[in-house]
């Protein structure tokens, strides 16, 4: 069986294919494509309300070519999910009944609270018991936070603050005091509190990160990070660092969410696991076929 996760974010769309493995009742998924494209609808989104006409014809033409290959690979089931800046354009829903005339494919478009509990159903499987987690997702166009006891999430919140927004100058700063305020009221006087950060920009800033044994970084260690980066100007980190271009201008945006949310928490580790909503997609995709 083989299954399909297509993630339109407000920086980048991404779609994963993969083989369904069943290792006596063990279910996992082998990643047998991924295809990553920078729409960059946040940029249209977050300056001015609504997705322009060329980037329609980008979503158009990005599908279409996603729908290939899911027929080449034989794909059996797919989902489409479209986070911030699709769900926030005022012709949003006129774009998704334009694809589904137009490629018969349906777009979903989910909350901050959806995008946070299919990431939830991936992450989950990675905590630990007697341990307290702050779960940092930062996007294009949101971030999302959850507060786990253990494997238990206790609560979570979405904040219209992302790489693609702080970049543009769209974030407002009333938005990051309510941040603040979540992280203090929820966490308050808990300790060791561990950070687990998802997104792309995390992924790509753990690249230059000492890790411990178990995989943990120390807040400095990130603070060092974005100092270094902060070093090359976007060409320098698409040159000599190999960054694609649409990550090289917004990952030192998306460290800020995530060093001021580690701080704000008291947190002084973070680990990154090779996980994020495309992950939560393939689950529900599998979830759906079952039932």
């Amino acid at each position: 069986m083989k299954i399909a996760a297509i993630d339109i974010g407000s920086n980048a769309a991404r779609m994963q294919i993969s083989s369904v493995l069943n290792d006596e009742g063990k279910i996992s998924f082998k990643k047998i494509e991924y295809v990553r494209f920078a729409l960059r609808l946040g940029h249209d989104v977050f300056s001015s309300g609504k997705i322009h006409y060329e980037s329609e014809a980008r979503i158009k033409k990005l599908l279409t070519v996603y729908k290939l290959l899911m027929e080449l690979h034989e794909v059996d089931a797919y989902l489409i999910c479209a986070t911030s800046a699709l769900r926030e354009a005022e012709n949003g829903l006129n774009i998704c009944e334009r694809v589904k005339l137009e490629l018969g494919m349906t777009i979903n478009l989910i909350s901050g609270e959806k995008e946070a509990e299919m990431i939830n159903n991936v992450i989950v499987h990675e905590l630990e018991d007697n341990k307290t987690y702050l779960h940092i997702d930062v996007g294009g166009g949101s971030t999302e936070l959850n507060l786990y006891n253990g494997k238990v999430k206790e609560t979570s919140q979405s904040f219209k603050i992302g790489s693609v927004r702080l970049m543009e100058g769209k974030v407002n700063k009333d938005v990051w005091k309510k941040m603040h305020a979540w992280i203090q009221e929820n966490v308050h006087n808990r300790t060791d509190v561990i950070a687990i950060g998802t997104g792309g920009n995390i992924s790509k800033l753990f690249e230059f990160l000492e890790k411990d044994e178990n995989g943990l970084a120390d807040i400095k260690r990130l603070e060092e990070a974005r100092e270094y980066l902060s070093q090359f100007s976007i060409e320098e980190k698409i040159n000599k660092l190999k960054m694609n271009p649409d990550r090289a201008d917004v990952i030192e945006y998306a460290s800020e969410i995530y060093f001021s949310a580690m701080k704000w928490a008291k947190s002084t580790k973070m680990f990154v696991p090779d996980l994020g909503l495309k992950d939560g997609i393939m689950l529900e995709v599998y979830q759906n076929l079952k039932s």
